[in-house]
């Protein structure tokens, strides 16, 4: 696996940690990293996270094996439309993006009228920090990268994806766009809205001063990504308001459920509701969530 450039658009959290893991692992003769701020630009020479750093879309794509659209949901398409005059012809086109019905509907056309080949992916990993500052080599070592091909999709390109995100460390898994909202807006969207619901609920200037003094690991561990990006997070709940409204709904008559069994004092429905949460959630802990190399 190696490409003569690999070019980011986006150069932050996983933008920045795909940068290291490229150079760390030898996977590109260059990597070009597209920045919005100049700023931007200092800081990835600092951290050495690519090769070269610039604001100018087409210098950044140009003669580019590999584009990994790295920016928020919200952005992809202008920065993707900056840069098609100089995409080069045949060079695959991926992303990083959380929700992939959208994207790969409005993306996976633009890239065929200009040459290119987009496969759209997801790796399933990240923190709750934000910032090329926060990249890390290993980000995709083990996690699951999801691939979501179409019938358009070319099988090499396919392959070629697949090939890039093992060699970062991942573990691929195809799935189909619908499949992927679906599955996300349970395992990983409607966690974010919960963790952000219960700081704005404990953490609201309606509850006394020592409110905040009495949140403890169990609340730090349980609210700990609704530290994450506002923007990002914005765009990936609007792009998949559908699959999350109808998530949220089954989980708030779920609760409902337990408010009853709350106020009838049955210990023994209470009970049942934290045993079978911790026998699910040892089982998913104890073992390994990814799937195994093709």
């Amino acid at each position: 696996m190696h490409f003569q450039k690999i070019t980011l658009a986006g150069v932050g959290l996983l933008g920045g940690s795909l940068g290291l893991a490229i150079k760390q692992r030898s996977l590109a003769k260059k990597v070009d990293g597209f920045v919005r701020r100049s700023a931007s630009i200092a800081e990835c020479d600092q951290l050495g996270v690519v090769d070269h750093a610039t604001r100018d879309p087409l210098r950044a794509v140009e003669n580019a094996d590999l584009l990994v659209l790295c920016t928020p949901l919200a952005q992809m398409r202008e920065v993707l439309q900056k840069m098609l005059p100089a995409l080069k012809r045949g060079a695959i086109v991926t992303d990083v993006g959380s929700v992939k019905a959208n994207v790969v509907q409005e993306l996976e056309p633009l890239v065929a009228e200009a040459g290119g080949h987009f496969v759209g992916s997801h790796p399933m990993a990240g923190t709750e920090k934000m910032g090329v500052s926060a990249a890390r080599a290993d980000l995709f070592v083990n996690a699951v990268c999801v691939i979501t091909p179409t019938p358009r999709s070319s099988p090499d390109a396919i392959a070629r994806v697949e090939q890039f995100w093992r060699a970062v460390g991942g573990c691929p898994l195809r799935m189909t766009t619908e499949e992927h909202d679906d599955l996300v807006s349970r395992s990983s969207h409607l966690p974010h809205v919960l963790a952000a619901g219960l700081a704005n609920y404990v953490l609201g200037p309606a509850h006394p001063k020592e409110q905040a003094m009495l949140c403890a690991n169990g609340f730090r561990d349980t609210t700990r990504i609704a530290s994450g990006s506002p923007e990002m997070w914005r765009d990936i709940a609007l792009a998949n308001r559908k699959n999350l409204a109808r998530a949220l709904g089954v989980f708030l008559e779920d609760l409902q459920e337990f408010k009853l069994t709350l106020e009838k004092a049955d210990s023994k429905a209470v009970e049942e509701f934290f045993e079978k949460a911790k026998q699910r959630r040892d089982a998913w802990s104890g073992q390994s969530v990814s799937p195994s190399p093709e």
